[in-house]
């Protein structure tokens, strides 16, 4: 768990870096990018800048390497804005890290997409279905109580040691 200056330096940097590649990064390369998340070591000496790339035309492999060209190419700028807006003595050294957590999430909705469409499948097969025995299957102790010749119930004894007439 982490500390509560090193979670506000992670939200601060994540601002700053978001704001940063919104309005002063003028590079081409640069796609539609949205900052995910910031880890910051305990000793705020390291940051891992998590990012994400909407893809535009379609091509998402390009915009995913030239964005990361162009923010690697920028970290250094990144980086000085963030030592200047947080005012700390020591800047952590940043790193850009592409969030897989998009396309994982969109991979887990199609398998649950394809198990919805078996069960539906499933389903349909069973519509009509019969079972193949009796309906209840499971066996009744109905040896405990019997009845007489006036279908009056009474119990059976269950002694071990032979009765007497």
């Amino acid at each position: 768990m982490s500390s509560p200056r090193v979670r506000k330096v992670a939200d601060r940097i994540k601002v700053v870096t978001a704001e940063m590649i919104e309005r002063r990064l003028k590079d081409p390369r640069l796609g539609f990018v949205t900052v995910t998340d910031v880890r910051v070591s305990g000793d705020t000496q390291q940051a891992s800048i998590f990012y994400t790339v909407m893809a535009i035309d379609g091509s998402a492999e390009a915009d995913l390497t030239g964005t990361a060209a162009a923010l690697e190419s920028a970290k250094g700028m990144i980086r000085s804005e963030i030592g200047k807006q947080l005012g700390m003595r020591h800047v952590p050294t940043i790193e850009f890290i592409h969030d897989a957590l998009p396309e994982s999430a969109r991979a887990i909705d199609d398998l649950l997409e394809v198990a919805r469409q078996h069960d539906e499948a499933v389903a349909a097969v069973r519509t009509g279905a019969t079972y193949a025995g009796e309906a209840d299957p499971y066996k009744k102790h109905h040896d405990e109580i019997e009845t007489d010749e006036d279908d009056e119930p009474f119990e059976t004894p269950r002694s071990s040691a032979p009765q007497e007439p």
